[in-house]
This record gives C-alpha cells, structure tokens and sequence, in this order.
C-alpha cells in the first residue's frame, strides 16, 4: 500500500513524497482512512511506529476546508510535554506546506503574550499541553466551542503526569458533536474509562501488543553496583562504539551530576530535564540533533515521542521506577525500521523492578556478556578534573567515580573509628547532600 492509496489530497502527496515518504507505516494505513471519514478511533501502537503522522496528515486534508474565528481554534491537540507539542508544530509545518492553515503552540515556559496574538487572529490548529491551555481558558483569551476536531495523544503519559483530570475538564468544554482520537502506546483502565466517556463508537486500530517487545531494538541488562555505575556506563560506551544515544535518569539531579561526570571525561555530553526552562531545553535538543553533542542525558521528559534521527543506543543509566517508561524510553531508538541497541545498568536494589519490566513486556532480558565490568572505585588515572577545596568537599570526592584525581600525600592522622554505611535517600527525599557547615561536635575524636 502507497500514500496515495489511502485518499489524501494532491497537495499533501506531494508534500509527504518531499519529506522522503512512500510507504505507509501500519498504524498509518490503518489510521487515516478513519479519520477521513469523520470517525472517533484509538489508536494503539508501539512508540516510534509513525502515530503523529496518522493524525496529522488527515487533519491537514480535513482543515483544508472552512475559515478560522478569532480566539475559537477549529482542533484541538492535547500533548503531555513541551518537546511533543513543538515536534507535531514541525510536522504540520513540513506536511502542510501547501496549504494555507494556521496554528498556534500553547505550551508553558515561553512568554503569553504572543501565544494570545496568534489566538486573537484565529488557527485552524492548536497543539497544547493542558496546563497551559487551562491556564489560558480560565483567564477568557480562548473559547473551545467551535473546536469540532480532539486529539489526546500519548494518553498513557498523560495518565503518569496527572493530566486525566484536566483531560476531562478540557473534553466538557468542547462540542458534543464533534471527532474525537485517542492515541496510546498502551491502554491501562483509566484511559480505557476515559475513551468510554468520551469517544462514540470509536474505531480500534492496534498495531501490535501494547508493550510488547520491538524485533527492531536489542536488548541488554548490565549487572553493576551502585557505586560503579559510571564506569560501567564509561566501558559500555568504549565498547559499544557510539554514535548518538541518550541516556535516561530517575532523578533530574542525577541527570546533571551524571551531564557533568561524562563532559569531564571529554564526552561530548549534554542534558534535558523538567528543571530547565524551555528555551535551554529547545537549544539542547537542536545541539543533539545538529550533532554538536552526540549524547544526550534526560529524565523522562524526553522518552515520549521524541523522534531524533540516527539515535543508535539508549542506556537506563536508573532502572525507571515505572515499567510502562521503560518501553518509552528504548523506543528512542530502533525507529521507522532501523536497528537499535538499549543497554538497562542494574544494581541488586532493581530487582523487582526489572521483574515488573519483564512481566510488561513478555521478554526475559538478556544479560550483556560483553567487558564492560562494574568496578568498586574509579581508575584514579583517568582524566583529570578540578579539585574542591574544603574539608567537606575532599571528603566527599574520595572514592567517587568522577574524581579521578590522584590524592596528594599527606601526613598520617590518627587513626579514626569507622563510619556507619549512610543510609540512601527515599525516593521522595533530595539526594544533593549535605552543603552546609560542619558541626563542632563532629570533628572531635573518641578519646582526644
């Protein structure tokens, strides 16, 4: 089956056969004929199997017909992150090239003020995360009862970000009459309560088993240790021999400690997490896709949806917390058909975790049976990076994987009582450390 089998305009076959595009991926064939016909649908499929284009190309071909009114979109695109949003804003720029729609991006981080200009003139599209787009409704500058067209898409992260309840909101404000789709990589019973309610008579068009295991994607598990997590991510990358890969985080400040180590190791590194603002994470994904960087360090702010080209690896550098992120996160690489690796590093602690994983996925996860080896300390020969002065930063810095550093030669001390293992942060607790000063009572020895 070709694009032009499916009932797409002219224009838009030419737009498509441009951007490189002949074939349509299954979730596409299966998709766009529905949506042509005016149809609710859900659609499920793997990530990276083409979902964006299965909306976007109907959308352009049914939007080609009406006019816009002032502060009244005529479709609405709901996304749950930032970097989503501006990817579809690409895709109708690329695919919509010969028709004359506008549209607008409601997303947060960026200034208001022009986000409510381009309201003002009137958009056949607006693509938004639904904080922002809240946040806008309840202010007046946007009315949603001339919106005939909804799109939820990537509900499932919607369901993780806690986003169901405005979902919901935002669906009530809108025509009762009108198309709505649903798109997912997986369908767990609140997003199959929420296409009950809202959709009429949807269409189902799954593509594969919700999160089953993508042929295209060789998977690994990495047995480490807690404290040789860096090297073993250090080895894995020697010998794998990367190309572009990102490396995925729980925690946004393991995120830019982790940044930091791999940059002082003359990685050429970057990162994106939630803490950043949207400019800096717009300029460190374009840094990634011109290829001034070719790895990039995220949490899971980048595992959805974000299509980047030639991304040969993904490394778990965490176990993520939550099964369902872990087909996200690898489906970063193996898209549109290539060949991909993911690598998972795991400590004893993520057992259970890997457990959850496998039992999601329906796959027993190799163990890597390569070199790369988790060792207890550092090479302290490795390279150099900056001391920290003070007590307490010395301190902290010996052992660490990241500070290869040899210790200069200092007199003996006396001997010291041992230390109490530290007892590792909940997940709900921060894990920067102690910065402040040293209490009196702690530098005084037993029997001083």
């Amino acid at each position: 089956m070709k694009f032009a089998d499916l009932g797409l305009s002219d224009e838009l076959l030419r737009a498509i056969i441009e951007a490189g595009y002949d074939t349509p991926t299954p979730i596409q064939a299966g998709a766009i004929p529905s949506v042509l016909m005016m149809r609710d649908m859900i659609g499920i499929a793997q990530t990276g199997t083409g979902k964006t284009a299965s909306f976007v190309l109907p959308m352009i071909d049914i939007l080609a017909h009406g006019r816009t009114r002032a502060l009244m979109p005529r479709s609405l695109i709901l996304e749950p992150t930032r970097e989503l949003a501006a990817q579809v804003a690409e895709n109708f720029e690329k695919y919509g090239k010969y028709h004359k729609l506008s549209m607008a991006l409601l997303i947060g981080g960026v200034q208001m003020g022009d986000q409510v200009k381009a309201l003002e003139k009137g958009v056949d599209v607006l693509i938004a995360t639904p904080g922002r787009l809240m946040d806008l409704f309840e202010r007046g500058k946007i009315l949603l009862t001339g919106c005939n067209l909804l799109v939820i898409d990537e509900a499932d992260r919607m369901l993780d970000m806690g986003f169901i309840p405005d979902i919901e909101h935002i669906c009530t404000k809108l025509p009762a009459n009108r198309q709505t789709l649903l798109f997912s990589a997986t369908m767990p019973p609140p997003i199959k309560k929420l296409a009950d309610k809202f959709l009429s008579n949807p269409k189902t068009i799954e593509v594969a088993r919700p999160a089953s295991r993508n042929e295209n994607i060789e998977q690994f598990v990495v047995k480490t240790s807690e404290r040789g997590k860096r090297d073993t991510l250090r080895a894995l990358i020697e010998e794998e021999d990367v190309g572009t890969a990102i490396i995925f985080c729980n925690r946004k400040t393991t995120v830019r400690e982790l940044a930091k180590s791999l940059q002082r190791y003359r990685y050429r590194a970057g990162e994106i997490h939630g803490d950043m603002d949207q400019s800096s994470r717009i300029a460190e994904l374009d840094r990634f896709k011109n290829g001034d960087i070719n790895i990039l360090v995220a949490s899971d702010v980048a595992a959805r949806g974000l299509d980047v080209k030639g991304v040969s690896h993904v490394f778990n550098f965490d176990a993520p917390w939550h099964p369902d992120d872990y087909v996200h996160r690898i489906g970063r690489t193996g898209r549109a058909g290539a060949q991909g690796r993911a690598f998972t590093l795991v400590t004893p602690s993520d057992d259970e975790a890997l457990d959850n994983i496998q039992k999601l996925t329906g796959y027993n996860i190799p163990v890597h049976g390569g070199t790369a080896k988790a060792s207890p300390v550092a090479d302290e020969t490795e390279a150099p990076r900056e001391p920290k002065s003070g007590r307490r930063g010395a301190n902290r810095n010996k052992g660490r994987d990241d500070a290869p550093e040899a210790p200069r030669a200092r007199a003996k001390a006396p001997p010291k009582p041992p230390k109490a293992a530290p007892r590792p942060p909940r997940d709900d607790e921060s894990d920067d450390g102690w910065n402040g000063p040293l209490p009196d009572f702690l530098s005084v020895g037993f029997g001083s």
